[in-house]
């Protein structure tokens, strides 16, 4: 008997196998996820939501009302915004743990009011395909959560992914926006916290995905075990990447054995498992899908949305 261990890169990953080696608005239906005319494609599976992963990082300073407009031009459906609270309570876009990683300032987000962020550049590390740094000279804003619901129109999707501890500073202030926006209808909200998610959960109007613990450990047991012991909850969402980096690691008597995998978790066989309680309702995001070769596998397994770094290229026309 060995005991097999997924490892990802940015989170563990754990199971034991014998002898394994190896909501309102989720609905296809904007311009860049129309089905075309010919008769065969009556016959074709809807192609997934097309979701600006931070707005389009790929292609203009992430998580900038810049990117969410560009993004939108370029036809995609929606956005994925990372947030977090200033010192002051109020939610802005903004994704690392230090300023200084994108911004020409420093410190941390929560640790800093709101007048401390409006004369940062948004855009001042970010590069262009010819490595240049375009706006150093052309500054962008960190913007607020709320000027960013102003910025995508109505039916778009919004999904916002709280980025921040401790837990409750971040969803009391993105709670009390989405009141005063009367937004809840319009947005879907995830985190990689546990403890947000679980915060969340509690408020009746929050359209919110599981756990990724949860959510990891379902697409564990499927691949490893092809068990589905469980579903997600009645009215939650799930996400994940269509495909992760991850160290497979087989712990034997004297020692263990590391192999670096790409695994691709999501299967008809995990997508059937995960809408098995909702008739087939329940909305997936695959998260990371960058090529059109990804693109099609999301289409083909059913994937309700899927999160793009680079709108401009995926959707471009042959």
């Amino acid at each position: 008997m060995t005991n097999t261990t997924f490892i990802p890169r940015r989170s563990v990953l754990t199971a034991t196998a014998l002898l394994v080696c190896a909501a309102p608005m989720l609905t296809a239906g904007s311009p860049a996820t129309a089905q075309t005319d010919r008769p065969a494609a009556a016959h074709a599976p809807a192609k997934p939501l097309i979701i600006a992963h931070r707005a389009g990082t790929g292609d203009y300073p992430e998580n900038t009302l810049l990117a969410i407009e560009r993004s939108l031009a370029a036809g995609a459906d929606g956005q994925w915004l990372s947030v977090q609270a200033t010192k002051d309570g109020v939610p802005v876009l903004y994704r690392p743990t230090d300023l200084s990683a994108l911004t020409d300032g420093s410190g941390a987000v929560a640790e800093t009011p709101l007048s401390g962020l409006a004369s940062l550049n948004a855009g001042y590390a970010f590069k262009d395909a010819d490595g240049a740094h375009p706006y150093r000279e052309h500054p962008v804003r960190i913007p607020t959560l709320a000027a960013a619901l102003d910025a995508v129109p109505e039916g778009r999707q919004i999904y916002l992914d709280l980025k921040q501890a401790p837990a409750s500073h971040v969803v009391d202030a993105v709670v009390r926006v989405l009141d005063e926006k009367n937004a809840w209808d319009r947005v879907r909200l995830y985190s990689t916290d546990a403890e947000v998610t679980g915060l969340l959960a509690k408020t009746e109007r929050a359209q919110v995905a599981e756990s990724r613990d949860a959510t990891r450990q379902r697409l564990t047991e499927v691949a490893l075990e092809h068990a589905c012991k469980s579903a997600p909850p009645a009215g939650s969402w799930a996400g994940f990447e269509l495909k992760r980096q991850m160290t497979l690691r087989e712990k034997f008597t004297l020692g263990t054995g590391d192999s670096p995998v790409t695994a691709q978790l999501w299967t008809p066989e995990s997508v059937a498992c995960f809408r098995s309680a909702s008739h087939g309702r329940t909305p997936i995001v695959m998260f990371a899908v960058n090529t059109k070769a990804d693109l099609r596998t999301a289409t083909r397994l059913g994937a309700t949305a899927v999160l793009v770094d680079s709108p401009r290229l995926l959707l471009r026309p042959r």
